[in-house]
C-alpha cells in the first residue's frame, strides 16, 4: 500500500512476512519504514533552520519555545536510531539516511547557537529542556561518527555549553535524575566540563527507589508504572553505552540483572493484539513500552528468546498502526488512538508523543542479529492462561489465551507523594484494575468521578475517589489493600482483597462506615466508537456488551442482599470519557449502607471469550462466596473452582468501628 505524506514522500507499507514473522508479519523493514514515515511527516513543521518543530496541538505547560525544542530532540532520537542502524549509509538509490544527517545537523547548529533566532531555551533548574537535553545527548552519542565527529569546533563548543548548563542544576527528584546522568556522561565522553559526583549521585539515587525483583518506584512513594520501561531501566543501560570503560562493571552488572528480572515480568503486559495494559501516566508514548525489550537484547540481559522479543515489540507497533497511529498526516497525536487529552499530563506538548521514538532502539541491532532473523515466537498470552503475582508494585496480572486479554489488578500503585503530602488521585492509578482492551473513565474536564473498577462509600451522590493505597499483600494469585474513603464518616475504612482465577475476579470488600452512606461498585468500562454498548441488568447484576463481543459483567455475591434497601444495578453511561471509544458504559451496583462494618463480595468479569461471556446466565451462575466460622470465606468461581480466603488481614486493616 502506498500513500502520500505532507512531506511529499511516498509512505510505503512493506508486505507482511508471515514466514519469518507468523504472528505479526513485521520485520526490520517495517520498523525502518515506520521510522521514515514518522520522520518524513515532521518535515513540514520544522522551523526554517530546522532547530524546532512546531506541531499542531495543545501547547505544553513549558510553552511554545520549549515545545519546539521537544519536537527536535525527540525526533532526533528516532533519527539517530535510523542513522546508526544503517551505519550512516543509504541503500542504493535512496537518500533517507543522508537527508536525516544533514537535517538534524543543521538543526543542532542553529539550536545551540545562543545568537541564532532559533536557539533553544536554556537548561534551568527543573525545566523541561532537561528532558529534551538527554535525548539530544543520546542521539549525538549514537550518531557520533556521522554528526558529532564532523561538526566544526564552534558548534561542538556551543553544544557542550548548552548541555553544560546541567552541571550544578537541580532536577526533579524522579526519573529526571537520569537525564542529568546521561547529559553529563556525554559531556565527559567529549572532554567537556561535567561533574562526576552528579553522575554518581544520580545513579545512587536510583538505588533508593529499587524495590526488588526488577521494580523501581519513580521517586519516593508508590509510583509504579511504565516509567520502569520508559526510563528507570532504559537510561542506566544507555548511560553504560556512553560511559564505556568509565562505567563501574559491578554497577552495570547490577543494572543488567535487574533488567533481566523486569523483562521476565514485562512480557506479560502485552495482549495478544499487541496492546500494552492501559495504566499509568504518559500513555501517549504508546509503543515506547517496547523499548526495554530491545535494550535487553542489545545488552545481552534479556531472558526472552529473540523471536519473542520481536513478536512483543512488533505486536505493539502493529497494534497502533492498525488503529490509525500515526494519523493521516503521519503524526503522533496527543492521545491513545485518536486525539484524547485526558491520557496526557499538563507537561505534554504537541511533540511529547515522540518519546515513542524509544521503541525504535532495536534498529541499533545489526540486521543479522537473531532478534531480527529468528522466527517469531508466541508471547505468553498467545499460548496459555497466565497468572503473575508482583508483590513489589502490589499487582496481579491475569491473562487468558482464548481472548488474548491481559488484566492488571492494582493493590499497590497510587502515585501519591509520601505522607503527609496531600494525595492527588488519578484515574490511571486509583482504579482496582486495568487491562489491555479497556481504559478508565476519564472526564475531559479532569477529576476522578467515575465508578469503574472502584468501590466508593459516600454520604452524597458524588463518587468519592479511592484514597492513598495501603498494600496488605500480593501472593499466590491474591492481592489486597486498604484505603480511607473521603465519604462514610471520619473513621470510614475499606479493605479489599482480589481473588483471581482465569478471567474471573472475586472482590472481597470489608467496609466500615461511621455514618449512614451509599456504597457503589463498578466493573470494567467498555467503550466503542461505533455506538453505545448493549446493557443488560437484573437484581444485583449488570452486563455491558460491545458489538464485537467484549463483555463486562458485575454481580453482587455476598452482603448486598442484606442491606436495608434493594440493590440497584444499572449502567453508568458516558460520551467522550474514554480513550478507547466515544461511547462507554460501566456496570454498577449500589445500595444504602448503614453505619457499621459489613463484608461485601462481588464477581467482576472482563472477557471476549464467547464460552465465558456469551450466555448472560452462565456468566453469573455458579459463583458463590460463603462465610466460614473460622474468619475465612469460601470462594467458588463459575467453573466450579473453589478457594478459601482468610480475612484476618482485611479485618486488621479495617479495625473496630
Amino acid at each position: 500500500m502506498t500513500s502520500t505524506l505532507p512531506s511529499g514522500r511516498a509512505r510505503v507499507s512493506p508486505p507482511p512476512d508471515h514466514a519469518l514473522s507468523p504472528v505479526t508479519g513485521y520485520t526490520r523493514t517495517h520498523w525502518e519504514s515506520m521510522a521514515d514515515t514518522l520522520l518524513g511527516a515532521l518535515r513540514p513543521y520544522a522551523s526554517p533552520h530546522l532547530a524546532q518543530y512546531h506541531l499542531p496541538g495543545r501547547t505544553g505547560h513549558a510553552g511554545r519555545w520549549s515545545d519546539g525544542l521537544e519536537g527536535y530532540a525527540r525526533s532526533f532520537l528516532l533519527a539517530a536510531f535510523r542513522i546508526a542502524g544503517a551505519r550512516g549509509t543509504d541503500r542504493p538509490g535512496d537518500t533517507v539516511v543522508q537527508d536525516l544527517v544533514e537535517r538534524y545537523t543543521a538543526g543542532l547548529v542553529a539550536g545551540t547557537d545562543p545568537r541564532h533566532p532559533e536557539h533553544w531555551p536554556p537548561i534551568t533548574d527543573r525545566g523541561q529542556p532537561m528532558v529534551e537535553a538527554a535525548s539530544v545527548a543520546l542521539a549525538l552519542h549514537e550518531t557520533r561518527p556521522w554528526i558529532w565527529d564532523r561538526l566544526p569546533d564552534t558548534v561542538q563548543q556551543h553544544t557542550a555549553d548548552w548541555l553544560g548548563r546541567f552541571v550544578g542544576a537541580t532536577t526533579n527528584d524522579s526519573n529526571w535524575r537520569l537525564f542529568q546522568v546521561i547529559a553529563e556522561e556525554f559531556l565527559a565522553s567529549v572532554g567537556a566540563p561535567h561533574s562526576r559526583t552528579e553522575i554518581e549521585d544520580g545513579l545512587a539515587r536510583l538505588e533508593d527507589w529499587y524495590r526488588g525483583d526488577g521494580w523501581y518506584t519513580d521517586g519516593d512513594g508508590r509510583k509504579f508504572d511504565y516509567y520502569n520501561a520508559f526510563a528507570l531501566h532504559l537510561y542506566p543501560f544507555l548511560w553504560a553505552r556512553i560511559a564505556g570503560p568509565r562505567a563501574d562493571p559491578a554497577l552495570v552488572a547490577t543494572h543488567r540483572a535487574r533488567m533481566r528480572a523486569f523483562l521476565g515480568h514485562h512480557q506479560h503486559f502485552f495482549g495478544s493484539d499487541g496492546a500494552p495494559v492501559h495504566q499509568g501516566r504518559s500513555l501517549t508514548y504508546r509503543y515506547a513500552t517496547a523499548a526495554p525489550l530491545w535494550a535487553g537484547a542489545l545488552s545481552g540481559a534479556s531472558p526472552l528468546p529473540p523471536g519473542r522479543t520481536r513478536r512483543l515489540a512488533s505486536g505493539a507497533l502493529k497494534h497502533f498502526t492498525d488503529r490509525g497511529v500515526p494519523d493521516e498526516r503521519g503524526l503522533l497525536n496527543l492521545g491513545w488512538y485518536g486525539p484524547y487529552l485526558p491520557v496526557t499530563q499538563a507537561y505534554s506538548g504537541p511533540a511529547s508523543p515522540y518519546w515513542a521514538s524509544k521503541a525504535f532502539l532495536g534498529l541499533l541491532l545489526p540486521a543479522d542479529h537473531p532478534v531480527w532473523t529468528a522466527p517469531e515466537e508466541p508471547s505468553p498470552v498467545d499460548t496459555a492462561d497466565c497468572l503473575v503475582t508482583l508483590p513489589q508494585p502490589g499487582w496481579l496480572l491475569h491473562s487468558t489465551a482464548a481472548d488474548g486479554i491481559v488484566r492488571l489488578v492494582n493493590h499497590g500503585s497510587d502515585r501519591f507523594p509520601p505522607a503527609p503530602a496531600a494525595p492527588e488521585p488519578s484515574p490511571h492509578y486509583s482504579r482496582i484494575a486495568y487491562s489491555s482492551v479497556t481504559a478508565p473513565e476519564t472526564a475531559p474536564a479532569g477529576g476522578d468521578i467515575a465508578t469503574d473498577n472502584h468501590l466508593t462509600l459516600s454520604e452524597s451522590p458524588r463518587v468519592a475517589p479511592r484514597g492513598r493505597i495501603h498494600p496488605l499483600y500480593a501472593e499466590q494469585g491474591e492481592a489486597a489493600s486498604a484505603y480511607t474513603p473521603a465519604g462514610g464518616g471520619d473513621a470510614a475504612r475499606i479493605a479489599t482483597a482480589s481473588v483471581i482465577h482465569g478471567p474471573w475476579e472475586v472482590r472481597l470488600h470489608l467496609v466500615r462506615a461511621t455514618v449512614d452512606s451509599t456504597v457503589r461498585e463498578g466493573g470494567w468500562a467498555v467503550a466503542d466508537d461505533n455506538g453505545a454498548p448493549e446493557v443488560l441488568s437484573g437484581r444485583g447484576w449488570a452486563v455491558i456488551r460491545r458489538r464485537d463481543g467484549l463483555t463486562s459483567a458485575l454481580t453482587g455475591l455476598l452482603g448486598w442482599d442484606g442491606l436495608p434497601a434493594p440493590v440497584v444495578a444499572r449502567a453508568e453511561r458516558a460520551e467522550g470519557h474514554n480513550a478507547f471509544g466515544h461511547h462507554s458504559a460501566t456496570p454498577v451496583v449500589s445500595a444504602p449502607f448503614p453505619a457499621g462494618t459489613r463484608l461485601l463480595a462481588t464477581l467482576v468479569v472482563l472477557t471476549a471469550d464467547p464460552a465465558v461471556g456469551g450466555d448472560v446466565h452462565a456468566l453469573r451462575s455458579g459463583a458463590r462466596v460463603h462465610e466460614l466460622g473460622d474468619g475465612s470465606v469460601d470462594v467458588r468461581f463459575p467453573d466450579g473452582t473453589t478457594r478459601q480466603v482468610d480475612l484476618g488481614r482485611l479485618r486488621a486493616a479495617v479495625g473496630k468501628a
